[in-house]
């Protein structure tokens, strides 16, 4: 039996792969006797009684606690990133401009809000908007959260699209020069096309960061889904269950933005239009054939026989 080697390492022998099944079993049984003393301690607390769960099954709980708190968990991650992705464009063209004042109060803005801490941006906004009274009293929490996530998302959003564009090869901006483009007519439209279609995958990934970090409004009192979440502990008395829940709702919608952003990068990498970036892209079945990638040089088939010397 041929063995092939990679181009990191070479491939285990037998005596290998045995030990890493001794250690992936190990692992396993040690995985499983932790979950079963988990499951057995909750048990021993009543924390798995059917009394802890089946408030979920109840409209009345999903109805009065948690979908109004998904629904303000979604509402805050949606304006801020969109919101986010106006100021990071703006910020990151600046950063980028001809003009040195442009330039530097750009720096200054987008450095100044990725060194702050987001819990912090956001009861520094509550309090600020309190006290000067810019918005109104049912809207404090809401706008305090969405100011918080659109700086400091958008000042990510500005470094991403910079080094995006900063990434593209240096002939793009030459080439639109010699056309005689002037510089906003190059990032218009020679530069900032390629830099946003290389940059959705990003995007899309910090739209997950603003929908997590969304439930640190829970500290100035804003109505999102781990807030109610506990509330509705408080009623029913199953802490964990609750917590539970609401990381499993999180959980699944993350994954659909991650399953989203697979797919964009998906079309992106296939080279198709950029006009339709959710179009399907379709799949050739595998030939059977190996490419110049998988294929080591060093492999040879069994009945190969290398010879040294022409004359034998």
């Amino acid at each position: 039996m041929s063995v092939r080697a990679t181009v990191l390492y070479d491939a285990p022998g037998p005596k290998a792969r045995m030990r890493n099944r001794i250690y992936s079993a190990l692992v396993v049984a040690l995985s499983l006797l932790l979950l079963w003393w988990v499951v057995s301690t909750l048990g021993e607390k009543g924390q798995l009684e059917a009394a802890k769960w089946t408030p979920f099954l109840e409209a009345n709980t999903w109805r009065t606690y948690l979908l109004p708190g998904l629904v303000g968990t979604l509402k805050a991650a949606f304006a801020s990133i969109l919101l986010a992705i106006v100021v990071g464009a703006l910020l990151g063209l600046g950063r980028l401009s001809p003009n040195v004042f442009i330039r530097g109060v750009c720096a200054v803005i987008v450095e100044f809000f990725r060194a702050i801490p987001v819990l912090l941006l956001i009861i520094f906004s509550y309090q600020v908007l309190a006290v000067y009274g810019l918005v109104p009293p049912r809207q404090l929490a809401f706008t305090a959260v969405v100011f918080a996530l659109t700086m400091y998302n958008g000042s990510v959003i500005a470094e991403i699209l910079r080094s995006g564009i900063k990434s593209l090869p240096k002939g793009q901006k030459e080439a639109a020069a010699a056309l005689g483009l002037s510089h906003n007519q190059t990032m218009w439209k020679v530069l900032l096309p390629q830099a946003v279609a290389a940059m959705l995958p990003a995007l899309i990934a910090q739209a997950v960061i603003a929908l997590k970090d969304s439930a640190l409004g829970y500290q100035i009192g804003y109505v999102e889904i781990v807030r109610q979440g506990i509330q509705s502990s408080a009623v029913n008395r199953n802490y964990l269950a609750s917590l539970i829940v609401v990381a499993v709702v999180m959980i699944i919608i993350n994954y659909a933005l991650t399953l989203l952003a697979e797919r964009i990068e998906r079309q992106l990498r296939a080279g198709r239009a950029r006009r339709n970036i959710f179009a399907k892209v379709p799949q050739m079945p595998t030939q059977g054939l190996d490419t110049k990638d998988n294929v080591n040089v060093d492999w040879h088939a069994a009945e190969h026989v290398e010879i040294k010397n022409p004359a034998q």
